[in-house]
Parts: structure tokens; sequence; C-alpha cells
């Protein structure tokens, strides 16, 4: 497994936890806030379930409390951690065919779909700090490089 893969799923943990503790100090999230934290943990599972040909256990804009997002994070982080450890790269390079929410069928490379979950969580991250902002809050500082600096990821 790639140590730069391993690097950018921890990222994706820290950054997920990170939003999660911001909107906690808040008496009232903002609800589309909660909202996309909630699907960001979702789509992460139901890819690994993609990966690992499983039926999908959410829906992919779940209605989940911030309490409920918070305890996801945690069990797709597990959940990440466990089938990155006993992937290889040659496991990596394979495909896998899986149908998406509306039924359509597609095959897609193992280390591409890893690259997509990472991506696609940040997008809505990104989303998550504008609503914060445009709600008079100061959004949890997630960037990749702040995390490195830090030591959250190594």
């Amino acid at each position: 497994m790639s140590h730069e893969l391993n690097r950018l799923f921890r990222y994706d943990f820290w950054a997920n936890r990170e939003v999660a503790t911001m909107l906690g100090t808040l008496q009232t999230p903002p609800q589309t806030c909660v909202k996309r934290l909630a699907h960001i943990v979702s789509a992460e599972r139901l890819w690994l379930e993609r990966l690992r040909q499983q039926k999908q256990a959410h829906a992919v804009w779940p209605e989940f409390a911030l309490n409920e997002c918070k305890l996801e994070i945690e069990t797709v982080a597990k959940l990440w951690r466990e089938y990155l450890a006993t992937s290889t790269e040659d496991c990596l390079s394979q495909t896998v065919t899986y149908k998406n929410t509306k039924g359509e069928s597609f095959t897609s490379v193992k280390s591409d779909i890893l690259m997509h979950v990472i991506l696609h969580s940040a997008y809505h991250r990104g989303q998550i700090a504008t609503d914060l902002r445009a709600a008079g809050f100061t959004p949890a500082y997630t960037d990749f490089i702040h995390a490195v600096r830090q030591q959250f990821v190594e």
C-alpha cells in the first residue's frame, strides 16, 4: 500500500474529526453543514462497501444528527484503516464493478476510487467551511499543510 495514500486517509480522518468537533462547539450548528458532514461519512462508507462488494449500509444523504456523524466518522475511519492495512499495490491496480445509487453499472480501478474518496470529502468540507463563514462562524482549519505542520499527519 502506498505511503502517500495512507497519509491522505490519515489526513481525511483528522479533517473530518476537526469539522465535527468545530460544529459541536456551536449551540445550533447550521443544518446544511451537519447534512454535508453526514454525506461525507456515508459516502466514504459507501465506497468502501463497493470495494468490498457489500450491501450499502446508509443512504448517500442520510439524516444523521451531529453525534451520529461523530460516531460514524470513527467507525468509517476504523473500517478504512483495516482495508488499507490489507491492500497491496497489486490489489489497488485491480478493477471493481459496482452500481451507483441510480442502478447504473460502472467499473473503476480501486486506486482511483481511493483518490475519489479523499477528493470528494475535501470538496464537501470546503462547502461546509463556506457555509460556516456565510453564517458568521470560523470554520475548522483543515488544510492538509496545516495537518502536516502540526504533525497531525506524519
